[in-house]
């Protein structure tokens, strides 16, 4: 796999390093830690919102801290979570007081050391709070929800909950909206060729030249069908159908779209995705207040893409619709 690196020891650090040195006018490294940073510009005496993850999904999660965002980031190795320590000197460097509240995606790796870091935090009397994302709602069932993994829906969780920590609110009203905003999201992807582990020099999973597969995970990890690959109306529409279930959908229900780009695929083709989408939506009489088509949760250069629904009430749109900018995320007021 050609992979633009220079060694596999320090593809992270490399990474880390061109970021904050191209944005460092936003970010600043957090002391002692290689791979977490904040937000100069954060608004002080407020909730802070520290977010975290694997690298290797770029720009997720690094490009989603900035002005009504979260205020840190702090990144594991490729595919694997940070470490505790990390997580715990990043929440301090942060802390205003308000309680620091941790997002991240639903993986055993993430929970664990997300975990052992709020211990690390409380026995330094730092309030915390954190929100598992699952919206992957095709890695388990409806009934083992705490199993699920989490996806792209990660963009519209972060979205919400800094707007809500940025206006001011208490840390359990925080916590509460941020839920919501987690629980009234799904996502479902497929996957049309394989991504990779930089420095390794074989895919993280095989698939033939014509199949594709519903519900792969971000890494590789097995989803609910492997089939022949088919018209994009086809796919789009059996996508669709797997949301719509899940979600309940009835006409009327105002909703944001994401999607998604897993790597490799181009803009061209999800725009066609998007157009096909559309057309489903409108016949269900759904109503899209946003929709964004994007490369934001990726695996390296994996093909296919992801759909991710939002549902919104007149709550979860003052936090969507509120502006907010980071080098890989930006938004003016979206006005109601």
């Amino acid at each position: 796999m050609k992979k633009i690196i220079n060694s596999k020891e320090n593809i992270v650090s490399e990474m880390m390093d061109g970021y904050l040195s191209a944005y460092k006018r936003y970010f600043e490294r957090v002391p002692g830690q290689q791979s977490a940073f904040f937000f100069k510009g954060r608004r002080k005496n407020k909730v802070s919102i520290v977010i975290g993850g694997g690298s290797g999904h770029e720009p997720l999660f690094i490009g989603f801290a900035g002005k009504g965002l979260a205020d840190a980031v702090v990144s594991g190795n490729i595919f694997a979570a940070p470490n505790p320590q990390s997580i715990f000197e990043t929440a301090k460097a942060v802390d205003e007081g308000q309680g620091v509240l941790f997002l991240y995606g639903c993986y055993a790796g993430d929970n664990m050391n997300f975990d052992m870091a709020e211990e690390l935090c409380e026995m330094e009397d730092i309030r915390t709070g954190h929100v598992r994302v699952w919206d992957d709602c095709a890695s388990a069932p409806k009934e083992r929800i705490e199993s699920r993994r989490g996806i792209a829906g990660d963009i519209y969780v972060i979205k919400v909950a800094g707007a809500a920590a940025d206006a001011g609110l208490s840390f359990e009203e925080v916590l509460r909206i941020t839920e919501k905003a987690r629980d009234n999201i799904n996502t479902i992807g497929l996957a049309t060729s394989p991504g990779s582990i930089p420095g390794l020099n074989k895919p993280t999973f095989e698939l033939g030249e014509d199949e594709i597969e519903f519900g792969m995970g971000l890494h590789g990890e097995p989803g609910i069908e492997r089939t022949k690959m088919q018209p994009a109306e086809k796919l789009v529409k059996r996508m669709y159908q797997e949301l719509s279930k899940e979600m309940e959908l009835t006409k009327g229900q105002e909703v944001a779209i994401l999607v998604n780009g897993l790597g490799s695929t181009t803009l061209l083709e999800l725009n066609i995705v998007y157009h096909d989408l559309d057309k489903l939506m409108k016949a269900d009489g759904l109503i899209v207040h946003d929709a964004e088509i994007k490369n934001y949760c990726t695996c390296q250069e994996m093909g296919g893409f992801s759909i991710t629904i939002l549902k919104l009430d007149e709550e979860l749109k003052r936090y969507y619709n509120a502006p907010c900018h980071s080098p890989y995320y930006a938004r003016e007021a979206i006005e109601a």
